[in-house]
């Protein structure tokens, strides 16, 4: 009988195909930086929880690699026990479904000694799929023959600002969800059966759809979805749902899709252009860029939001810039750069603002990518109201290119997306984020700074992320440099 973890009955609800693959081609999952930063967020969120939750008497269950035998017997003795603790990660095995609790409290009453379980998430509410998923950890729990008094699901509250002094007592918001759980727990063994017939083979011929990015990415996008093309019809944008119905319509490119079967503007229009194999370039780009007043400020931010606050009346989840850099042109083709970032553990918003405000000077449009800039800016004038009159007529200057590329501008291998990182190559072949040493996009980008900011990082380890953000934020900067300039000078497609 195969073993199931609570995590491959969850991605069995999302996919079948998805668990097979977890059990018998684990080979091909392939996970984006986001996604790993999710899942040490997920642990870092959690060894708090044992702070919060913990007390003198509370025990950790450690799970060493290999097999749980010793998990799983050290859980049984502490829940058996005449002097009961909370317990981390308590291991629980029913039916060969295997789950880890994160937070089990022991509970005493009249109608006898029974346990609570606290589901720790990192999220900011309770979604459908952290029903789901307490109802397994419950399923296993009471089949395992311990009694359950209740089961709530505890995440991230947005509105607590923290005070200081490691001090996170109020960040968790618990919500009781005992009544869904034990609605939902009838239909956990069908789930189970479920799960394991497609984990046990043969593999589950599931067509790709919405479902492959919904509740979760699945890491085997790239496996599952055609790409032995040039211009895989996944390039044509769009909801996951309709693209989906296309491969299964035997579509394998963008090309082979009838344009009649098309009704989006936008996937009409990536259609028609690879059609040609040529880019096309409207005018409406060089007389955007031309009125443009000198001096020009290419302006963009990095950034963090941790799920755990590290500065003093910061909220969870807050965006907080902690660099900048900043390409000057103060006539056509005379160019100079400024940049900031403290990795000295301060705040450093008040500092990189004042900087930013110093650099920008009073005039000039301000050039970004996206409207992220606007954001960060924004949350800087509430910070500090007495910078606000000057953050506010920076806001007033910002121009985005991003529109502007996005009306005039496509190229066939950008496969429909106008991110800089999809429209740089197209526009600067010499210039590709990939050659980037370390750090090669944004959140990354947040992870090196935590780490340079960490006590226990070497000085030589903080070096040489410091050399490794300067080069890639700059790096963003040129490329709207880059960008502006080939829209100046590059002969438009509607010219004539």
């Amino acid at each position: 009988m195969t073993r199931l973890s609570k995590s491959r009955i969850m991605s069995s609800l999302q996919c079948l195909k998805r668990v097979y693959l977890e059990v018998n081609r684990r080979e091909l999952a392939r996970y984006s930086k986001a996604t790993e930063a999710a899942f040490a967020l997920g642990h870092e969120v959690g060894n708090l929880a044992i702070r919060l939750y913990g007390d003198s008497r509370g025990v950790f269950i450690p799970y060493n690699g290999g097999s749980f035998t010793g998990a799983l017997a050290q859980t049984e003795e502490l829940m058996t026990s005449m002097f009961r603790a909370p317990v981390f990660e308590a291991t629980l095995q029913f039916e060969g479904v295997l789950v880890r609790e994160d937070v089990l409290l022991p509970v005493t009453g009249d109608e006898g000694d029974s346990w609570r379980v606290v589901e720790v998430k990192a999220s900011t509410r309770v979604k459908p799929e952290h029903v789901h998923d307490c109802a397994v950890q419950a399923w296993v729990h009471q089949g395992a023959g311990f009694p359950l008094q209740s089961i709530a699901l505890a995440h991230v509250d947005k509105q607590f600002v923290y005070q200081g002094g490691g001090d996170y007592g109020g960040l968790f918001i618990e919500n009781d969800l005992t009544e869904p759980v034990n609605e939902l727990m009838p239909a956990v063994p069908v789930w189970v059966d479920r799960a394991r017939e497609a984990a046990e083979g043969p593999m589950p011929q599931v067509a790709v759809g919405q479902h492959c990015t919904s509740p979760y990415q699945c890491p085997f996008i790239a496996y599952c979805w055609p790409h032995d093309s040039d211009y895989p019809v996944s390039g044509l944008g769009g909801g996951r749902k309709k693209l989906g119905l296309w491969v299964v319509d035997g579509y394998r490119d963008i090309r082979d899709v009838p344009s009649s079967d098309i009704t989006s503007e936008v996937q009409l229009r990536i259609h028609r252009v690879t059609m040609t194999g040529e880019p096309e370039l409207l005018s409406g780009a060089r007389e955007f860029v031309k009125a443009l007043d000198y001096p020009r400020f290419y302006l963009d931010f990095e950034t963090i939001g941790p799920a755990i606050p590290v500065w003093p009346g910061t909220r969870p989840y807050q965006v907080l810039p902690f660099q900048w850099s900043c390409h000057i042109e103060r006539a056509p083709g005379v160019m100079e750069h400024a940049e900031f970032l403290d990795l000295s553990g301060d705040p450093p918003m008040r500092a990189l603002a004042e900087q930013l405000i110093e650099t920008l000077k009073p005039e000039g449009p301000v050039l970004m990518y996206t409207d992220y800039e606007r954001t960060v800016i924004k949350s800087l004038t509430s910070m500090f109201p007495d910078l606000a009159e000057s953050l506010q007529g920076i806001i007033e200057r910002l121009v985005d290119l991003h529109p502007v590329t996005k009306i005039n501008y496509y190229h066939p291998d950008m496969l429909g997306s106008w991110s800089i990182k999809a429209v740089l190559p197209t526009i600067a072949p010499d210039m590709d984020y990939a050659g980037l040493e370390g750090i090669q996009e944004g959140t990354a980008a947040s992870v090196a700074y935590l780490e340079a900011i960490n006590p226990a990082t070497s000085q030589q380890r903080k070096e040489e992320i410091r050399r490794e953000l300067l080069e890639y934020c700059k790096y963003d900067t040129e490329a709207m440099v880059r960008l502006a300039a080939f829209f100046t000078t590059t002969p438009p497609t509607d010219s004539g």
